[in-house]
């Protein structure tokens, strides 16, 4: 991967279909993402993921959400975005999802998943997963992801899977504040940890867990710029400037229409390329600087 060569590190993107024909989300739920965010090209391929990103001279995070046993929903092979991160190293860094509730054979995904294909983190969806954070049974899982020398990524805050659905797909909220993160990273202070998203409600709480807490990084993902709060602002161009990440959440919201609403934001010259591309870098092993 030619850093240099790269405008970019996008840290969040999804793989929502497999090759083989299945998807992430049940129909319920990925009509209503669909409609929430009004995205267009909503199931790109692996092979079209590469493609894109390579077109705009970026890299990207991408990653599935295993919820198999809250949704009964089969998930994308992890090793399927892995496999697609070999054939493509220049521009995809695998990352997968693994689901808490499948205990001892999660764990043991996680360290195969590691040794074999080179995965470099791990996502969780609490809202999705039903779980919160902090509850021990997921333990033994951070334990691996630790061990591993990988990294936690944990979405927060409020989702757009289920909204716009009677009840909300079933989705609950409660699951996605940070604050339960703040426990996990007390607990696991070798372990890098990504607070995915803006974390609405509970955005004062992330930037809380973040400048308190050494391990914990938070990524942009999932909003438009034009819509960030006016503290995650001020804390990405100031404290959290080193901590910060740029994630679109694609194919959900792109990178271009991110990117674009991020030029408006009152950043520092300075600090705009650290939240682009330097945090996530270093962040995921790629430069030692």
């Amino acid at each position: 991967m030619d850093l240099d060569a790269l405008v970019a590190i996008d840290v969040h993107a999804h793989a929502e279909v497999s090759a083989k024909g299945g998807a992430s989300l049940s129909a319920e739920l990925d009509a209503a993402a669909g409609a929430y965010f009004k995205a267009e090209h909503r199931h790109p391929t692996l092979p079209e993921i590469a493609a894109y990103y390579r077109e705009r001279s970026m890299a990207c995070v991408v990653f599935t959400v295993d919820a198999e046993s809250a949704t009964g929903t089969v998930p994308v092979p992890n090793e399927e975005i892995a496999e697609a991160a070999a054939e493509n190293p220049d521009v995809i860094i695998p990352f997968a999802g693994v689901d808490p509730f499948k205990g001892k054979s999660a764990v043991r995904q996680i360290r195969r998943l590691v040794e074999e294909f080179g995965v470099k983190g791990f996502k969780f969806h609490p809202n999705i997963q039903a779980f919160h954070p902090n509850d021990r049974m997921a333990y033994p899982l951070y334990e691996a992801i630790e061990d591993a020398g990988a990294i936690a990524v944990f979405h927060t805050g409020q989702t757009g899977i289920g909204a716009g659905a009677p009840g909300g797909g079933g989705i609950r909220l409660k699951y996605s504040n940070p604050m339960d993160v703040d426990d996990v990273a007390a607990d696991f202070p070798c372990m890098r940890i990504v607070l995915a998203h803006p974390s609405f409600p509970w955005q004062d709480e992330a930037l809380a867990v973040a400048t308190h807490k050494p391990n914990v990084h938070i990524d942009l993902s999932g909003w438009s710029p034009k819509y960030f709060p006016p503290q995650l602002v001020r804390y990405a161009d100031s404290l959290l400037q080193d901590k910060v990440l740029f994630g679109s959440d694609y194919p959900l919201l792109t990178p271009d229409r991110w990117l674009a609403d991020f030029a408006a934001l009152p950043i520092k010259d300075e600090v705009r390329p650290k939240i682009l591309k330097e945090n996530a870098a270093r962040l995921l092993g790629l430069t030692t600087t």
